[in-house]
């Protein structure tokens, strides 16, 4: 394999620290060697070069070299990532040179840590094998140039209010095929690695895509749905920058909530195996403490508050239930959970086929349905696992039907309680809580609108593209 040194290179010299990676002609490099390289990495990153279609160990090498080439032109771009770019370019060189073998950038992870020098418009190059949730499940390489967003009015209500040290807010500036996805985060958890670390000590936000998806699928709901919104809120719908700043807000204390509160089990459920009911609670738990959180800081008059509850409402109500395959779809149901809950208490209303909303009561008894999942929590630590899953498929019940052939619905006696818990997730059917018929009627018309955010950001997001 060809030798790289890890200096900066005369190319990178020429531009200085500051400017746009994506201006660079190292970066089309880039990307175009990743893109050569992803269609021979199987799911694990490995790259089997006996397989038929594989290149050859040459041909592979010299992507990679490329790859480096590239990186050590960038790296004077950004001298705040030295030490993650020297380790990542060791990490390709060994992978190569151990024959393209399961990847392993381990070293390369624990040296990039962008939460410990969090300022608004830091740009980094990342690169790893990763796989990208809601995105490509398979660990390819990837490239993807980003920002961060760090204003002073987050930074203060962090520091002071919503203390977060791992959270980063994140913009896209450009990135390959395993971004031009859904998938809007950027978490170590995913990268290829020979042992997981102890702790992970940053997770990543993509607050632009956030913002446009969210602009594109509550604008074309709030048409088909003949839905008047005040006008602030329409203002809002309007505006990508206010919109960014709704959801780095709420990502925000969404992110922390996962370990604050009454929480009778691992907040993150990781090491669980759990009905997927107990999974929507629990995002939904954080999504109604965000918004909880910003009606007393509407009150308190931070200018970003107001929108928070209006992004946690329409997303949750307009694109959560619908969006994604009804395979265990635990964000699906927690949206639908949401309205469900503020249509019985005659917060929403379909009516003459328009849907009308109670704005004046709707954080009222949104924070309500915040408290009954709190009290679940609270009074769960007193329960036996089981216990508290029926606790929970009470709580979801109460107000969404359940499928007619549901075991759980049937109760305990319809169970084979000698059997441990988790496999009574078996039991679980795929689809416990179908949509109701105001969300299949909607599902069909939003599902053109909602497969076209597929990679977008806040350049793309503008207008719906004719095709949809």
């Amino acid at each position: 394999m060809t030798e790289v040194l890890v200096q900066v290179g005369t190319q990178g010299q020429q531009q200085g620290p500051g400017t746009r990676v994506v201006d660079h002609p190292a970066w089309p490099a880039l990307k175009g060697a990743v893109e050569r390289i992803r269609p021979w990495q199987g799911k694990d990153g490995s790259i089997d070069l006996a397989a038929g279609g594989a290149p050859s160990r040459d041909e592979a090498e010299r992507a990679v070299t490329e790859v480096i080439d590239a990186v050590t032109a960038l790296a004077p771009l950004l001298p705040h990532d030295a030490a993650y770019h020297e380790a990542l370019v060791e990490d390709l060189r060994r992978w190569a040179e151990g024959g393209f073998g399961v990847p392993d950038f381990l070293d390369s992870l624990m040296a990039f840590q962008p939460a410990e020098r969090r300022e608004d418009g830091l740009q980094h190059l990342v690169v790893f094998p990763m796989y990208t949730q809601n995105g490509n499940p398979d660990r390819n390489l990837e490239a993807v140039v980003l920002r961060m967003v760090w204003p002073d009015w987050l930074a203060e209500l962090e520091r002071t209010r919503y203390d977060n040290p791992l959270f980063c807010a994140i913009t896209f500036e450009d990135f390959t095929s395993g971004y031009d996805t859904n998938s809007a985060v950027l978490f170590p958890e995913t990268v290829a690695v020979r042992e997981a670390p102890e702790r992970f000590t940053w997770g990543g936000i993509f607050c632009d895509r956030e913002a446009a998806r969210f602009r594109r699928v509550t604008d074309a709901a709030v048409d088909i749905l003949g839905l008047r919104l005040p006008e602030d809120v329409a203002a809002m719908l309007d505006d990508q920058q206010r919109c960014q700043d709704a959801f780095v807000l709420w990502d925000l204390v969404h992110d922390r909530t996962h370990s604050h509160g009454d929480l009778p089990f691992d907040p993150f459920m990781i090491k669980q195996r759990q009905p997927f009911w107990m999974y929507g609670l629990e995002e939904l738990r954080c999504d109604l403490t965000a918004f909880k959180e910003a009606v007393k800081l509407e009150a308190e008059g931070v200018p970003q508050a107001r929108d928070v509850q209006m992004a946690v409402l329409f997303d949750r109500m307009f694109r959560f239930p619908v969006t994604g395959e009804r395979h265990r779809n635990y964000d699906g149901l927690g949206g639908q959970l949401l309205f469900a809950y503020l249509h019985k208490h005659d917060v929403v209303r379909w009516t003459d086929n328009k849907l009308h909303i109670d704005w004046q009561r709707a954080p009222e008894v949104t924070n309500q349905l915040c408290a009954e999942i709190e009290t679940l929590y609270r009074d769960g630590i007193d329960r036996p696992k089981l216990v508290h899953w029926f606790a929970g498929y009470e709580l979801v019940s109460t107000y969404l039907a359940p499928h007619p052939g549901s075991r759980w619905a049937k109760g305990p006696d319809a169970l084979d309680l000698t059997q441990p818990p988790r496999k009574l997730v078996d039991d679980v059917l795929p689809d416990e809580f179908p949509l109701s018929m105001f969300y299949e009627a909607l599902a069909k018309k939003l599902k053109q609108v909602i497969a076209s955010t597929k990679g977008i950001t806040a350049e793309t997001g503008g207008e719906l593209p004719a095709a949809a």
